[in-house]
C-alpha cells in the first residue's frame, strides 16, 4: 500500500454555487500559501473560480446550481451522477479529507456516504440551520469532523446542541471587499452625473431570480423617475449571469415599463456600483454582506416561485431573511419577500433610503454590523485550522 509522506496533502473540494466557488477558491489560495513546503493536490466538485485556481475537476458544477422543488426534480438524474462520481474519487484517490463548502442538501448526504467509509469530513461555512431544518444538526454532529463557521453567532448556536468540534473563522468576505475604483471614475465610465442620485438593482445570482425579481425592480424604477428626474438607475448583472438575459426581461416589458434614459446594464463591476450607489435593492443572499461591508443603504428584496415559497417556505424559523438583519440581531434593513415584493413598495422603500438622515443612520448601522464579521483573513484563519486539523489526525 502506498505510504503517502506528510508532506503531500490530498484534499477534496465540493462547492456549488457561484458563492462557494468564490470562497473555496479563496481557501484553496490560501492553503497554498500556509503550507508551501507542501505539496497539495486539490481534486472536487468545481465552478469557475475553483478551476482557476488550479482544482482539478470530478465535477463541473456550473450546471447543478439550481432554485426549488420543480427544478430539484429535472436535475435529479444529474445530482446523482455527481454524487457517485465524487465518492468514488474520494475513496480512489484516498482524500485525506473532504472540505464542503456550503450547500448543504448536496453535501451532507456527501458528507455521512464519506465519513462512513472512514474518511475526514470538514464543512467549511455552515448550513444556516438556525434559520430553517435545524433538526439537520444531529447530521452534523455525526457526519462532520471540523465544522468552519463564518458567522458569529454560529458558533453559541451550535454550543447549545454539545458541539465542540466548531471553529469561527470569520467572514471570508470582510477586509476584502473594496471597489476597485470610486464614485467619480464610476460616473465617467457610464456617463453619469456625480451630483445625482444612483440606485444600483442586484436581482440575484440565478436564472430564475432575474425573472421573478428584475421586474418589480424595474417597476419600482419606472415609478421613482415619474416624481424625480434626477435619479440615476444601475441594473447589476451577477458575473454567473449573461448580459442577453437581462435584456430579453427589459425587452419584454418595454411595452408596460418606461425606464429612464439613465439607465444602465453594467457587468463584472457589482463592488464598484454599489460603492458608487447613494441606495440599492439586493435580492437576499451574499450580495447584500457586499453591500454592506461597503456601507451602501439597501433594500432586501426576494421572491421565489408560489409552490417553492408555500413549500420551502414553511419550513423558516428564523425571524429575518436577510444575513444583515441576521447578524444585527435585529431588523435594520428592509426585507421584501415574495408577495410584498412589488414595484410600488419597492419604490417607496428606496425613496424613504434616499432621505440624508435616514441614509447616514443606515451607514452608520451597517457599519456596526460588518465589525462583528472579523477584521479579515478568514481564508487564511480557515486554511491554519484545516492543516492542524490533518496533521493532528494523521
Amino acid at each position: 500500500m502506498e505510504v503517502i509522506p506528510p508532506t503531500h496533502h490530498k484534499l477534496m473540494i465540493v462547492a456549488g454555487e457561484p458563492s462557494g466557488d468564490a470562497h473555496a477558491a479563496a481557501l484553496v489560495r490560501a492553503l497554498r500559501d500556509a503550507a508551501p513546503e507542501t505539496q497539495m493536490e486539490f481534486f472536487g466538485a468545481t465552478g469557475p473560480l475553483l478551476r482557476a485556481a488550479g482544482v482539478d475537476t470530478i465535477v463541473a458544477t456550473d450546471q447543478l446550481a439550481i432554485l426549488g422543488l420543480l427544478e430539484i426534480g429535472r436535475a435529479l438524474p444529474k445530482f446523482l451522477r455527481a454524487y457517485k462520481q465524487l465518492k468514488q474519487a474520494a475513496v480512489e484517490r484516498r482524500a485525506d479529507a473532504v472540505v464542503l463548502v456550503d450547500w448543504p442538501d448536496f453535501n451532507l448526504p456527501l458528507a455521512r456516504a464519506l465519513h462512513r467509509r472512514g474518511i475526514r469530513v470538514i464543512y467549511y461555512i455552515s448550513p444556516q440551520l438556525w434559520a430553517w431544518r435545524s433538526g439537520r444538526v444531529n447530521q452534523i454532529k455525526r457526519d462532520v469532523d471540523l465544522l468552519l463557521t463564518i458567522l458569529p453567532f454560529e458558533r453559541e448556536w451550535y454550543a447549545k446542541y454539545n458541539m465542540d468540534h466548531v471553529e469561527f473563522v470569520g467572514h471570508p468576505l470582510a477586509g476584502e471587499v473594496r471597489a476597485r475604483y470610486g464614485r467619480e471614475e464610476f460616473c465617467r465610465l457610464h456617463d453619469f452625473d456625480t451630483s445625482h442620485p444612483i440606485i444600483s438593482l442586484l436581482p440575484g445570482s440565478r436564472h430564475k431570480e432575474l425573472v421573478r425579481i428584475l421586474p418589480p425592480m424595474l417597476d419600482a424604477a419606472a415609478r421613482m423617475t415619474r416624481h424625480r428626474t434626477d435619479l440615476q438607475f444601475v441594473l447589476v448583472v451577477a458575473p454567473s449571469r449573461s448580459l442577453e438575459e437581462a435584456e430579453q426581461i427589459i425587452e419584454a416589458r418595454k411595452g408596460s415599463t418606461l425606464l429612464p434614459s439613465t439607465f444602465r446594464i453594467i457587468h463584472h463591476e457589482t463592488r464598484e456600483a454599489l460603492a458608487a450607489s447613494d441606495v440599492a435593492a439586493v435580492a437576499s443572499g451574499t450580495a447584500t454582506l457586499e453591500a454592506a461591508l461597503l456601507t451602501t443603504p439597501m433594500v432586501i428584496v426576494y421572491k421565489e416561485s408560489a409552490i417553492n415559497w408555500h413549500t420551502l417556505g414553511r419550513l423558516i424559523t428564523s425571524e429575518h431573511y436577510g444575513l444583515v438583519n441576521l447578524i444585527a440581531g435585529k431588523r435594520i434593513v428592509t426585507e421584501l419577500m415574495q408577495n410584498e415584493l412589488n414595484g410600488e413598495r419597492l419604490a417607496a422603500e428606496l425613496n424613504k433610503l434616499l432621505d440624508p438622515q435616514a441614509n447616514a443612520a443606515m451607514r452608520a448601522l451597517l457599519q456596526q454590523v460588518t465589525d462583528k464579521l472579523g477584521a479579515g483573513g478568514a481564508s487564511q484563519r480557515a486554511a491554519e485550522s484545516i492543516l492542524r486539523f490533518i496533521r493532528e489526525s494523521r
